[in-house]
């Protein structure tokens, strides 16, 4: 008894504490344990397994757009990270550096890689001749460090995973429309996958990545009301390829720098499924991306037939393509059920010998906790349409989240009361300039999140001061 008593053990509640709330699932569910180095985490097996998920969904999305992947070296000479000072500015703060090679010093400094520009722009330069040669379409599955002085788990590890899409293209045209491409695959990926509502814009000059002409953003609001960047892709121009002197010959004959994008999502992204779906007794994960979608308890089990009954099922669901566990360990059902609520199962199943005499089983939703007896007999079609509604009903849930905490301001002091009372996202209209984005900073703690490409007309004047404005622009606090 007194195992189950720990299991079923309340986590700290999000009202109460959010940061703690996040960890505590982070932890109890199974995902994550820390290491002997501060901001470096372990990934445990269910932690990884959502990770794969993304990983093999958004592989074949990057596939079928004709990227290939490749790998790079993790390690990146100084003089080569030197060459594009916009870039190795940007970094420089966070770069780790390996500086002995055995017992032997280096002659030059090794960064490892906070991102790989430099070195695929070195590769570039070295295969791409002629304009049949382009567009380059790359990506790399790879993990990066970035000696981060504050950490969270997945939300700031020193090294984390992610990909990284590398592109080169003869013309700035093609250039922009990849920019775009990837952008959106993240966008949808967001909403049709994680069931995250995005909103999808652009950085401003001062948000936007080192080196880049462009940056386009998808942002997402948890739980919390504070935004988070889920996915960003940038247009470089030809500027990396100036710098690392990368040329082809044209239709025309003549020397021309290819134009290059850069685009990236990492597991970061697991850390906005937690903050968006999650609740007071765990983790929810929307079925798509979930390791394990139905999980069968079974009723009773020391029953004659009741193990067999509930295998059967599981064969049925498992030929239908269902991802399914069952749970016939000697742990109480209480136990089960706990367990299960804090993995964020999205269905659980349990079958008793009442049920199997009545062709019937209990269906239970993670994210609502509404339990039905349905039948047997279209079991799979019944589950599939249950998954779905799940899927939906977490959309639906953030989707409102994030309008009912999205509101227009037209005055500085109007941002910063609306934040102190409620959160969430403010849009108002901007001139253009920094000095006013960095007193939006100053004065009401919120940062640019982007220039939303869905422009709104709220006015004609900069909530700041009072010019005439360029944008529309959403304002938050992000992690």
């Amino acid at each position: 008894m007194a195992q189950d008593k720990k299991q079923v053990e309340q986590i700290t509640d999000m009202e109460v504490d959010f940061a703690k709330w996040f960890t505590d699932v982070c932890k109890k569910a199974e995902l994550i344990d820390y290491s002997s180095i501060k901001g470096m985490f372990i990934l445990r097996p269910y932690g990884y397994a959502i990770w794969e998920n993304f990983q093999k969904i958004l592989d074949e999305k990057f596939k079928e757009t004709g990227h290939e992947n490749v790998y790079l070296p993790m390690l990146i000479p100084e003089s080569l990270l030197q060459k594009e000072k916009d870039h190795v500015e940007g970094f420089a703060p966070e770069c780790a550096w390996v500086t002995m090679g055995g017992s032997e010093k280096l002659e030059e400094r090794y960064c490892i890689r906070p991102t790989s520009e430099t070195l695929f722009c070195e590769h570039y330069a070295n295969i791409i001749h002629s304009h049949r040669d382009l567009p380059k379409l790359y990506n790399q599955w790879c993990s990066v460090l970035r000696w981060e002085k504050t950490s969270r788990p997945f939300l700031r590890h020193r090294e984390f995973l992610w990909q990284e899409g590398h592109t080169m293209h003869a013309t700035a045209e093609e250039a922009i429309a990849e920019t775009e491409r990837m952008f959106n695959i993240y966008a949808d990926f967001c909403e049709n996958y994680l069931a995250m509502p995005v909103v999808k814009g652009r950085k401003t000059d001062k948000e936007k990545f080192s080196g880049a002409e462009a940056t386009y953003t998808v942002e997402c609001m948890m739980h919390d009301k504070k935004a988070l960047q889920a996915g960003t892709s940038h247009y470089f121009g030809d500027g990396f390829a100036r710098a690392f002197d990368i040329t082809f010959a044209g239709k025309d004959n003549q020397p021309h720098h290819p134009f290059q994008t850069s685009w990236g999502v990492s597991t970061r992204l697991i850390g906005g499924v937690i903050m968006t779906h999650g609740d007071n007794n765990g983790l929810v994960l929307p079925p798509r991306i979930a390791p394990t979608q139905v999980i069968i308890i079974p009723v009773a089990q020391h029953k004659e037939g009741v193990i067999a009954a509930n295998e059967a099922v599981m064969a049925r669901l498992k030929a239908a393509g269902i991802r399914v566990k069952m749970d016939a360990s000697d742990n109480s059902p209480g136990w089960k059920f706990a367990e299960y609520e804090m993995k964020g199962v999205p269905l659980r199943l349990e079958l008793g010998p009442k049920d199997i005499e009545k062709n019937q089983c209990v269906l239970a939703r993670r994210d609502s906790g509404e339990k039905v007896f349905v039948s047997l007999d279209n079991i799979e079609e019944t589950v599939k349409t249950m998954l779905d509604a799940v899927q939906q009903g977490l959309f639906d849930k953030a989707k409102r989240n994030l309008d009912e905490n999205t509101y227009a301001c037209a005055t500085l002091e109007e941002v910063e009361e609306k934040m102190a009372s409620q959160g969430g996202f403010a849009k108002t209209m901007w001139c253009g300039e920094l000095a006013c984005e960095l007193k939006m900073k100053e004065e009401a703690g919120v940062s640019s999140r982007c220039i939303p490409l869905e422009q709104e007309h709220l006015g004609d004047t900069c909530a700041c001061c009072g010019k005439p404005a360029k944008h529309m622009v959403y304002w938050g606090v992000a992690y």
